[in-house]
């Protein structure tokens, strides 16, 4: 595992974050895959369970960005950190993805954790 490969695989994900598109985001993960949105939370299990629970939340195109940093390469195991940026409202999220991959550079096992940028008044 080299940070190329990391970073094929975020830009491939983020490719799949802006088109919603089912084959996009199947193609990232390993048939048997777990995808953790949160470190205590039951994961999605599975491509077909993936891609479901990736479509009931799902963000609109256009409605984010997104920029990111490798951390680690390692053994077959990435680390990214990231920024999201909502709009619409407003809203910013800092983020730690912790990436396993699989032989053929799929991941078989993703967890995210994120924090919400405190807002403050106006004025404050």
């Amino acid at each position: 595992m080299d940070k190329r490969t990391v970073e094929t695989w975020v830009e491939r994900y983020l490719r799949a974050w802006s088109t919603n598109d089912p084959q996009d985001i199947g193609q990232l993960f390993a048939e048997e895959a777990l995808y953790y949105t949160g470190p205590f939370d039951e994961p999605w299990r599975g491509q077909e369970g993936i891609v479901q629970g990736w479509l009931d939340r799902k963000d609109e195109p256009g409605t984010w960005s997104f920029r990111y940093q490798v951390l680690v390469a390692a053994d077959s195991v990435g680390v990214v950190r990231g920024w999201a940026q909502y709009y619409n409202p407003d809203r910013e999220y800092s983020n730690i993805w912790v990436i396993h991959f699989d032989e053929q550079g799929r991941c078989t096992e993703f967890t995210e954790w994120w924090m919400q940028r405190k807002q403050h008044a106006a004025g404050g």
